[in-house]
């Protein structure tokens, strides 16, 4: 193996060094952390929380859970498709005594308690419709909602304050692409709110595929791009072949927009298994694959930084590996990854969104029948000894 040769030339600091001089951290090849073979590589690592979150009250069930977000008062935040099966909606249709369906957006405190819940239901004054499938949301700094939508016709992305009430709509009901509109979306996957230029980030997404940026008080668009910071073409591509020279478009869906906080945004090419990253304004930077091999749905999902200032690593959801790969964001190098699939603690079945609190603390959502939302708690920095940490139990629990 080429990797195995040059560990024993290049480890430590001289091989990370190696990357920026000779351009390798723009390969398309996923960066593992070979530098390991130094031991003394540190990444955070974290502890799933088994007793996270208590038990919903009056028997609801959770549906596909695709969206996460902390607030200020590090609240967790989550929505979810209420799609329940015949077992799961007996309470409702009567037939037995569990499950009732929940409203989509549900807020829950530190401690895993539900606090408030709403929304699934379209304005009775007609000011906004909700989406058919919501998707993605979003906690500004100044304590908004921010929701988008995924469904055949969801062309908007909707703002509420946290007691659910309508601030603002931006797009409407559409039922096709245009990648380069500037009145509206198409099946917008997440949104996120950067309050240093007071603009929302919009990963549009699962029907354009493009990244739209638009100010969060008037909803105007203010600009977009697509893959490469090129202008986006709608259209079918050709299908994704691992080691193929990749398209100059997003694949999508485009999963995630995130800005950082030195500037750049990192968005998620899902079934290209790609990372871009680009300044506030759509310049191209550089970009990455993770786990390229990935087919059908993809590798990268979502991602979310560290909250030290200089937000040095980045955690990335990976939801046909079941894994949260985690980076040093800067070098884009791969440090190790942890989780496996399953239904267990610990484990995921679709992994879909990832957030992080002011504690470290890492909160995952579960889509398709995952169903779920988990909580993975920071233990701090520690050596690297595997890249494959497998499912991070408590250390206490005996087993």
């Amino acid at each position: 193996m080429q990797n195995t040769q040059k560990r024993n030339v290049l480890i430590g600091s001289t091989f990370a060094a190696a990357i920026a001089v000779l351009g390798v951290g723009q390969s398309l090849v996923t960066k593992t952390a070979l530098a390991q073979a130094a031991g003394s590589v540190m990444a955070p690592y974290f502890e799933v929380d088994p007793a996270w979150p208590k038990p919903l009250p009056n028997g609801y069930q959770l549906g596909q859970t695709i969206g996460v977000s902390v607030d200020a008062q590090d609240h967790v935040w989550i929505i979810h498709r209420a799609n329940p099966d015949a077992i799961e909606a007996a309470g409702d249709n009567k037939t037995g005594l569990c499950c009732h369906n929940s409203d989509p957006i549900m807020e829950f405190d530190q401690a895993g308690n539900l606090l408030r819940h709403w929304g699934g239901k379209d304005d009775p004054g007609g000011a906004y419709k909700w989406p058919n499938s919501n998707h993605g949301i979003w906690i500004d700094n100044k304590s908004n909602v921010w929701i988008g939508g995924n469904g055949a016709d969801d062309g908007m992305v909707l703002k509420f304050t946290q007691d659910g009430k309508f601030l603002m709509k931006v797009g409407g009901s559409f039922q096709t692409a245009d990648s380069n509109a500037m009145d509206r979306f198409w099946k917008v996957a997440k949104v996120h709110m950067y309050p240093k230029t007071n603009e929302v980030f919009v990963a549009d997404g699962y029907g354009n595929k493009r990244v739209a940026v638009i100010d969060a008080d008037t909803g105007k668009m203010k600009r977009y791009w697509g893959a490469y910071g090129e202008k986006p073409v709608d259209g079918q591509l050709p299908a994704y072949v691992p080691g193929a020279p990749l398209v100059r478009q997003f694949r999508g869906p485009v999963h995630c927009a995130e800005p950082s906080n030195d500037g750049l945004v990192y968005v998620c090419d899902r079934t290209n298994d790609r990372l871009q990253v680009f300044t506030l304004e759509g310049k191209y930077v550089t970009e990455i694959q993770v786990m390229p091999e990935s087919k059908s749905d993809g590798s990268t999902w979502d991602v979310d930084f560290s909250k030290d200032p200089e937000q040095k690593y980045m955690y990335l959801a990976d939801g046909r590996n079941q894994k949260v790969h985690i980076f040093d964001r800067k070098s884009l190098v791969e440090l190790t990854n942890f989780g496996s699939g399953g239904h267990y603690p610990g484990e995921w079945y679709s992994l879909h969104s990832i957030a992080v609190d002011s504690h470290g603390n890492l909160y995952t959502t579960e889509t398709y029948e995952g169903r779920r939302v988990q909580k993975f708690t920071y233990k701090g920095l520690r050596a690297v000894t595997h890249k494959e940490q497998g499912v991070v139990w408590p250390s206490n629990s005996g087993r």
